[in-house]
């Protein structure tokens, strides 16, 4: 069974036992299909690759570097269940 998870700005499809790397280690809202239960398990966080910016204004001698390394956290789906709605 496959489901679409959004997770802080990002959706993803998911499977059983798949592996994911999400920016929060918690599931915000199952979007489809409704009335499903999907659990995680966090396997701990890791790093995305260094991000490089750079300010420079030219005739001034000003030049500025920047980095930024996101957390990640690796997330695997242990079970998607289907609720049934209660009549």
């Amino acid at each position: 069974m496959q489901a679409i998870i959004k997770i802080g700005a990002s959706q993803f499809q998911v499977e059983q036992d798949q592996t994911i790397l999400a920016p929060k280690s918690q599931i915000d809202k199952v979007l489809y299909p409704e009335g499903t239960k999907v659990s995680v398990e966090n396997l701990g966080s890791v790093k995305a690759a260094k991000v490089h910016t750079a300010k420079y204004k030219a005739k001034s001698r000003y030049h500025k570097a920047h980095g930024h390394r996101a957390v990640l956290y690796r997330l695997k789906i242990t079970g998607i269940t289907s609720v049934k709605p209660a009549s």
